[in-house]
Order: C-alpha cells, then structure tokens, then sequence
C-alpha cells in the first residue's frame, strides 16, 4: 500500500518546524529596520539550527481541499529529538482534538495508535526514506546548502505573523521525488529566532495543508518512554504496507 502523502507531510512537518522560540544560546536577533537577504536568512537558520538538541510544542495542522472548500483542523502537541551520532530523528506527535491519536516515527517506522478502536498501524518507511530524507532536509540541525540541493530558495517578503516579524521563503522543489508530491513550500521564518514560524504545503491536486506551531520549549531532557507508544493492552496491530 502506497503511503499517503498526508503521513510524508505530518513526518516533515513534526520534524522541522518550531516557531517562535528561544534557544539556548540562540543567535542574536536581527539589528535595524532593513529586510534581510537570503544569504543572510539561511546563515541565521544554520546557527538556530545547530543550537536545537529537543523541542516540546502544541501543534495545528489546517487541511484544505480546494475543489469542495472544506478545511479541517487537528490539534495536538509535538515532541522531537534531534538524532546524534548517525541516530536517525525521533518524533511522537499527540493529537487531541477533534480525535486522539499517537503517531511515533523513529527507525524507518512510523507507527499510529488509535485508542478509540484500540488498533496500532504500522507503516514501513525504509522504501520512503529517500523522499523523507528530503523532507528532513528542512529539519533543525541540517545544513541550509543541502536544502538548496533540493529546492529553489527565493525570499519573497517581511510579514508581520502573530505579532512578530517574520521572512517569507519560498521553496521550489527541484528534485523530482518532491516534485511530484509538492508544487511549492511557503515558510514564514521568526526574525527573532530564525526558525519556521509556518509552513504551508502546496500539493499537486491544487490543496494544501498548513502547519502552526505554539508554547515551544528546547533543549529539554525527555523521560525515555517519550518515544514509545503508550500501554494499549490487547491493541491489534495493523501492518499498512
């Protein structure tokens, strides 16, 4: 079974964004009043970027399907651990609203528990992890050269978004992996922290999904049961490809 553009999708977006926040020993903000420069906005993002090791945040995902102008909204909170050492990322996304669910990727394997039918889906992702890779590329701790391997990096403007300014970058994918699942990324970047304060994700079929993100907190210890999928005694396990 092909794997839905929509887990790709909730994989990058849990890993790579983090708006809005301070971390220790971020990089200073931005002086004065003029608009920065892309070179100047990847080099601010690379240092933000090394500095991340955890990140805790609340999370809403916007799903918009254009044809029949329906949008719905998932709501949850996002744990992620940055890998170390050639160890791949880790990321638990706990979603709260309108349905609970836990959704664990780590190890090429994505895993889904739905306490409702008590059921755990697992998905494979080894065959996906060129495309994942190049989602990750966007991820905190990556280097923004290697971004450019895969996508046209333009700066489009300043934008004032929940009250900060921020640097709006559009992505271009250049590689034909992300190509045929995305036309283009908007990323609106926090000039204060120089990290993703939104993402918006164009698709092929003309919809997009648009990822927020709140109450960020870094460089936290987490308990090590953080990336395991909760007691579900009797749970069936569903293998998805």
């Amino acid at each position: 079974m092909r794997l839905k553009l929509t887990l790709v999708l909730l994989i990058s977006v849990a890993v790579f964004l983090s708006p809005l926040c301070v971390v220790a020993g971020a990089p200073l903000p931005r002086k004065g009043k003029i608009p920065p420069d892309l070179s100047e906005i990847l080099s601010r993002m690379n240092d933000a970027g090394r500095r991340l090791r955890t990140l805790t945040a609340n999370l809403e995902y916007t799903n918009v399907t254009v044809l029949v102008n329906d949008k719905s909204v998932e709501e949850g909170r996002l744990f992620f651990s940055k890998g170390a050492n050639g160890k791949s990322a880790e990321v638990r996304i706990e979603m709260t609203q309108p349905d609970s669910k836990v959704m664990l990727f780590k190890k090429n394997k994505g895993e889904i528990y739905l306490p409702k039918i008590n059921q755990i889906q697992e998905y494979n992702l080894e065959q996906k992890s060129g495309l994942v890779e190049e989602f990750l590329l966007l991820g905190f701790g990556a280097e923004t050269g290697d971004l450019r391997k895969s996508y046209n990096i333009k700066y489009l403007r300043e934008e004032e978004l929940g009250g900060e300014t921020t640097a709006v970058l559009e992505l271009t994918p250049t590689k034909q992996s992300i190509a045929a699942q995305l036309t283009k990324i908007e990323m609106w970047v926090n000039e204060d922290s120089w990290m993703p304060a939104q993402e918006q994700f164009f698709q092929i079929s003309g919809n997009y999904l648009i990822a927020r993100y709140t109450a960020i907190k870094v460089n936290l210890k987490f308990p090590g049961s953080t990336f395991e999928l909760p007691p579900s005694a009797g749970a069936k396990i569903v293998k998805m490809n």
